[in-house]
């Protein structure tokens, strides 16, 4: 039975997220009235458009929410795989 490792998929989670929010920050620098900053300032407490303080807690932010997912899903994702992994059919 595949059981999932709470570092890999924390460090996996946060990278994704950061890089998700470094290039989503680039596009909105670069076609700024496509910007997402609204979004952002909405999800990231203490974020806002755009300085580097605020850059680096966006950052900050985006990598411990991956942390985050990774807490709660990890742990969920190897209790259900342990009760219903053996059967992918979901009939017991």
């Amino acid at each position: 039975m595949n059981r999932l490792c709470f570092k890999p998929v924390a460090f996996t989670l946060s990278v994704f997220l950061a890089v998700t929010y470094i290039l989503c920050v680039i596009y909105g620098l670069l076609f700024h009235e496509y910007a997402m900053f609204k979004a952002w300032e909405a999800l990231l407490p203490g974020f806002s458009w755009l300085t580097w303080m605020t850059f680096f807690i966006g950052l900050a932010e985006t990598i411990l929410y991956g942390i985050y997912v990774a807490l709660v899903f990890v742990p969920l994702y190897n209790y259900f795989n342990r009760k219903y992994g053996h059967d992918c059919s979901g009939q017991s």
